[in-house]
C-alpha cells in the first residue's frame, strides 16, 4: 500500500488528508473514492419515507424504524464520509459458459461470486481509518459500513462524488458502470469535500425499467422490491408468487439484469477487479440439483466466505425448484420428483410441485397426482392440484 505518511502529522489539513485518503483508498483496490460532510440526507430521507409507505420493502421491515439518514446516528462525533466503491467482475462469457454446461445449472448475481464483500470491505476501510490516525498523528473515531448499517450509501455515494444513483436505483460510476459494492468510513475528522454529483445522467434511456424480467420498476428511479429477482430469491422467506416464478429463469440467488442492459456497463475495455471477488470454484453456474438436496454440512460448506449465507437452506433449494421447473430439461423432473416425495420441508416440496407443473410427462403427472391427494400440508396439495391442472391432459 502507498504510505501517506509524507504528509507531517502537525501540518496536515483537510485538503492534503483528502490527498493522502484518495492514494490510499486506490492502493487498496478501490476504484473511486470520494468525502461528503457528515448532514443529514434529508432528500434521502423523504424518498425512503415514501417508499416505505408505499409497501414497496415487502418483508424487509428492518428498513423501517431506524434512522437511516443521519451518520450521527451512527457516530456522533463524525465530521466526514468517506465513500469507495470496491469493483466485482462483470463478465460477459459467463452466460454463455452456463448454457454450455452439462449439468443443470443456475445463476448468481455477480457479486456474490467470490468472497463474502462485507468481509471485504471492512477489511480495506480499517486500512483507510489506519492511514488517516497515521496521517492526522492521533487515533481517530472512526466507523465502518456496509450495506447492512443503517446508512442511505447510494445517497452518501452521490453527495461525496462517487457516482450517480440511476433509474435503476444503483449507484452508477460514468467510466466504471454499475458492478462495484459501496463502503463508507465514518470519521471524526475534517476532509475537503468532492464535488457532488447532483444529477442523473440516464437522459430518456429506460433499458433497465423496459427488460426487468418481472416489472418490478413502478416509475424512473422507483422499484418495487416486492416483484424484484433479488428480493425473491434472497429476502421473501415464503412462497414466492407463482405469477413470479417463470420469470426467474434459472436464477437462484439475485440477478444482474438491469446491470447487464445498462449503457454505462457497456465497454469493450477491460475493467479493474478487486481479487477478492473474483469467481470462486462452483458459484458462477452451480448445480441445481445439489443445491436442491443440499444437507446441512453441504450447504454451511457451499456459502463459507460468501454473501451466499444470506439466503437459508431452505430458501436455496426453493429456488433451485423453481430454477429447475424453468430449465425446460427433462433431467429436472427425477429430482423434482424425489423432493416432492421426500423433502421435508413444505416450502421446497410446493416449489418442487410447481416446477413439475412446467416441465410435464408422466412421471411429472403421477408423481402430483399422488401428493394432491395424500401430501401432509394443504399448501403442497393446493400446488400439486394446481400444477396438475397446467399440464397438457394424457392422450
Amino acid at each position: 500500500m502507498n504510505e501517506p505518511s509524507a504528509v507531517s502529522p502537525t501540518t496536515a489539513g483537510p485538503t492534503e488528508l483528502a490527498s493522502a485518503l484518495r492514494d490510499a483508498a486506490l492502493a487498496a483496490g478501490f476504484v473511486r473514492v470520494g468525502f461528503a460532510p457528515a448532514e443529514r440526507f434529508e432528500g434521502g430521507a423523504e424518498r425512503l419515507e415514501r417508499w416505505l409507505a408505499a409497501g414497496h420493502h415487502g418483508e424487509m421491515a428492518y428498513l423501517a424504524g431506524v434512522e437511516r439518514a443521519s451518520p450521527r446516528a451512527l457516530l456522533a462525533e463524525v465530521r466526514t464520509i468517506v465513500v469507495v466503491a470496491l469493483p466485482y467482475p462483470a463478465d460477459p462469457l459467463m452466460q454463455l459458459r452456463r448454457k454450455n454446461s452439462s449439468q443443470l445449472s443456475g445463476a448468481v448475481a455477480r457479486y456474490a461470486l467470490g468472497d463474502d464483500y462485507h468481509v471485504a470491505l471492512k477489511q480495506k476501510l480499517q486500512v483507510l481509518a489506519d492511514a488517516c490516525a497515521k496521517v492526522v498523528g492521533r487515533p481517530v473515531a472512526a466507523r465502518a459500513c456496509v450495506d447492512t448499517a443503517p446508512l442511505l450509501e447510494r445517497e452518501a455515494a452521490a453527495r461525496a462524488g462517487v457516482g450517480f444513483i440511476g433509474k435503476s436505483t444503483m449507484a452508477i460510476i460514468p467510466g466504471v458502470g454499475s458492478y462495484f459494492v459501496l463502503g463508507e468510513l465514518l470519521l471524526d475528522v475534517e476532509v475537503t469535500p468532492s464535488a457532488p454529483e447532483e444529477a442523473a445522467h440516464c437522459g430518456s434511456c429506460r433499458a433497465c425499467l423496459d427488460r426487468c424480467p418481472t416489472g418490478a420498476f413502478v416509475d424512473d428511479y422507483v422499484l418495487d422490491a416486492r416483484r424484484c429477482i433479488s428480493y425473491l430469491t434472497i429476502e421473501l422467506r415464503g412462497a414466492i408468487p407463482r405469477e413470479l416464478r417463470a420469470p426467474i429463469g434459472t436464477r437462484v440467488f439475485g440477478c444482474d439484469v438491469c446491470q447487464d442492459v445498462c449503457p454505462f456497463n457497456a465497454s469493450p475495455r477491460p475493467r479493474a477487479v478487486a481479487p477478492e471477488l473474483l469467481p470462486r470454484d462452483g458459484r458462477s453456474a452451480p448445480d441445481l440439483v445439489r443445491l436442491l438436496e443440499l444437507g446441512s454440512a453441504e450447504y454451511r460448506r457451499f456459502v463459507k466466505g460468501s454473501a451466499i449465507r444470506r439466503v437459508s437452506r431452505t430458501r436455496l433449494a426453493r429456488n433451485a425448484a423453481v430454477a429447475l421447473g424453468n430449465s425446460g430439461d427433462p433431467l429436472a423432473i427425477a429430482p423434482l420428483v424425489r423432493a416432492l416425495e421426500r423433502d421435508p420441508r413444505p416450502l421446497v416440496r410446493s416449489h418442487a410441485a410447481w416446477g413439475l407443473g412446467r416441465l410435464g410427462g408422466d412421471q411429472a403427472r403421477a408423481a402430483l397426482a399422488a401428493s394432491a391427494s395424500s401430501d401432509s400440508d394443504p399448501e403442497v396439495r393446493e400446488e400439486a392440484r394446481s400444477a396438475l391442472l397446467e399440464l397438457a391432459p394424457p392422450c
